[in-house]
């Protein structure tokens, strides 16, 4: 019996990877790990959107937080910079509009450390010395991205465009992650929140199921997801660099 392919990103970003992972002859599964949610009370982003030519810079943590943001905004200012951690959040961009013609969009130099630590080390902080920066995350998130750009002498706003959250247990939840696990499958992992989620779910069927999982195989496209995963105990692990092309080009090594 063929392999499935477990996508579990949020259920509307997961289709496209679906679709494409089908074209490879594989079957995909969708078991979307986290909710994406809008905010009951958006004045707080809208309120920062209003002021965008006052930023030299907006970065944006996730595909998610992009489509939030460009859902209240008219016209992207061409002299303000974005700063997006990876080819999702690229790709999200092209969606609204934005790509290297007619904006300035900046990014971690290392697709397999697409994260706040990689941007940091990319950029060239001293120039944002005096000057706003703003950060569009979700509800909650790492400070590390915000606390890199203060010690570098920006001044730094940070807003929430969308709520994030693990799906609960339901019996049919449980029932799939029962039939997951009896078998050897790929499952696509891009969130450390998500994953960390999953093992949270298992626990709640018991021990063995977190063994199980602990035997499957994952495919990831960061180093930090990477590192969540063996703390996990994650056994099979491979590591593909951002892009969803990086990510099929691991499961076809797979066949």
């Amino acid at each position: 019996m063929s392999r499935l392919v477990v996508i579990t990103r949020p259920r509307a970003q997961g289709q496209g990877l679906a679709q494409a992972v089908a074209a490879l002859g594989r079957t995909p599964v969708l078991l979307p790990l986290l909710e994406i949610a809008p905010l009951q009370d958006p004045s707080v982003l809208r309120a920062a959107l209003r002021d965008l030519e006052g930023y030299a810079l907006v970065a944006f943590v996730s595909p998610n937080a992009i489509d939030a943001a460009f859902a209240q905004i008219g016209r992207w200012p061409r002299q303000v910079a974005l700063a997006v951690l990876g080819e999702g959040s690229r790709a999200a961009l092209a969606r609204h509009g934005l790509g290297a013609d007619n904006a300035t969009i900046l990014g971690p130099q290392d697709p397999t450390r697409s994260d706040s630590e990689n941007l940091l080390a990319s950029l060239d902080l001293a120039l944002l010395s005096g000057k706003r920066v703003l950060i569009v995350r979700g509800e909650s998130g790492r400070e590390l991205m915000a606390d890199g750009f203060r010690a570098a002498g920006a001044e730094v706003t940070v807003v929430p465009a969308y709520r994030r959250s693990v799906p609960a247990m339901s019996p049919a939840l449980g029932e799939q992650l029962r039939a997951l696990l009896a078998t050897p499958n790929d499952w696509i992992i891009t969130s450390s929140e998500a994953l960390r989620g999953l093992f949270g779910l298992l626990r709640q069927l018991g021990d063995g199921f977190v063994l199980q999982m602990q035997q499957q195989h994952v495919i990831v496209p960061h180093a930090r997801i990477a590192a969540t995963a063996q703390a996990l105990g994650l056994a099979q692990v491979t590591l593909t660099g951002s892009g969803d092309e990086r990510l099929l080009a691991a499961l076809q090594s797979q066949k």
